[in-house]
């Protein structure tokens, strides 16, 4: 892990009344930079060369002579060859030189590598720099390490494919879209078996990808990604917040559940099983007796994080969750930074953290208040890893 003193001295070079919001221009990208404007931030987005357009011609912002914005949310743009250039020394000199606090995505870590991440990246990240390796599923201490030590519910772990025994989801990296999902689904080690070989014959998974997935019990039940955020700065009210909750939309899943089950049976028949590529979000509430758990989940989550990953949560986190028909929850997955479902709480907000705050609270809004805060209480060091 690079050392915190280098951290902190290159932000000593920074002129925080000039101070910048900056992030890797994807996952979530549009909702940092709409929240940073909103809270009178300038933005730079980190592009990659041929996924630009979105964000530096459709979303380039425009500003009168006084500096007001007029339109869109991006101000600046740093066009890179590829994402995980911005590793490159003189690109991070650069966004140093422009006064850039980063905001760490799925993507940035996904496509940078969590090594180069943890140790060659100087630019000071707003959040919790080794709490994102907790994410690389497998690892020693993922997430699924934390939500043991911290006594929260996760679905039953299926140790081999013969040990299968009910429906199981069966966790693994597609073969071909190496960020995306080739999960799938079973009932037994013969169903296993059969759908493993076509998806392998499909070219959606790797041959020997048992060694690196994630065997599961499939929890029954609606989907609900709960965006929280944790504030080490508060002070009067509650440092846990609830900003929003969302589900996916995932391709081709979402078309084979609008099949009738005579279809979808004849397409697995024919070895055409559905993928989980998340596609697109929606928005989502919950009922008011299943907050009080939700909440009881963050707080668990946020004190184990302080125990095995000092300091701790810092800003945005997701606890991603289903629901049984007894309504209780289990996580399947954490997002220890912005979610990718975020999105949906753009320049609107979200109910919940617009309850909260009186006005319209994305995340992405949350994240640049938080800065905000840190910089007039002179505490910017209290969110920066």
């Amino acid at each position: 892990m690079i050392d915190r003193e280098t951290i902190l001295s290159n932000l000593d070079g920074y002129d925080l009344k000039k101070a910048k919001v900056g992030v890797v221009a994807s996952h979530s990208a549009l909702d940092t930079c709409d929240g940073a404007v909103s809270e009178g931030f300038r933005t730079v987005a980190v592009c990659q060369n041929g996924r630009e357009d979105t964000f530096a011609r459709y979303y380039k912002s425009q500003r009168d002579a006084k500096g007001n914005l007029i339109r869109g949310v991006v101000d600046e743009t740093v066009l890179l060859n590829k994402f995980g250039d911005i590793m490159r020394p003189e690109v991070q000199e650069k966004l140093m030189k422009n006064n850039v606090l980063f905001i760490p995505n799925r993507s940035f870590v996904s496509y940078s590598g969590i090594d180069a991440v943890e140790n060659d990246f100087q630019v000071p990240l707003v959040g919790s720099r080794n709490l994102l390796r907790s994410e690389e599923r497998g690892d020693e201490k993922d997430y699924y390490w934390i939500l043991e030590r911290a006594g929260l519910p996760f679905p039953k772990k299926v140790e081999r494919p013969e040990d299968i025994d009910g429906l199981t989801i069966i966790k693994v990296h597609h073969k071909v879209k190496k960020l995306e999902r080739g999960f799938f689904t079973a009932q037994s080690y013969d169903q296993f078996v059969e759908k493993s070989e076509d998806l392998i014959k499909q070219g959606v998974i790797e041959p020997d990808f048992v060694k690196n997935a994630r065997m599961e019990q499939y929890i029954i039940g609606p989907v609900f990604n709960l965006d929280f955020f944790y504030s080490p700065l508060e002070e009067k009210g509650e440092k846990i917040e609830l900003l929003g909750v969302d589900w996916r939309f995932e391709s081709s899943l979402d078309g084979f559940c609008r099949l009738t089950g005579k279809q979808q049976v004849e397409l697995e028949n024919d070895g055409i099983l559905p993928e989980y590529t998340v596609c697109g979000h929606n928005s989502a509430t919950l009922r008011e007796s299943l907050l009080d758990k939700a909440f009881e989940m963050a707080e668990k989550y946020v004190e184990a994080t302080k125990k095995h990953y000092d300091p701790g949560m810092i800003g945005p986190f997701c606890l991603q969750t289903c629901v049984d028909k007894d309504l209780d929850f289990y996580i399947y997955d954490v997002a220890p930074r912005i979610g990718g479902g975020t999105n949906v709480h753009m320049a609107v907000g979200h109910p919940y953290g617009n309850a909260l705050w009186r006005k319209e609270m994305s995340t992405g809004r949350r994240l640049s208040m938080e800065i905000r805060k840190a910089i007039e209480q002179e505490r910017i060091e209290e969110i920066i890893t």
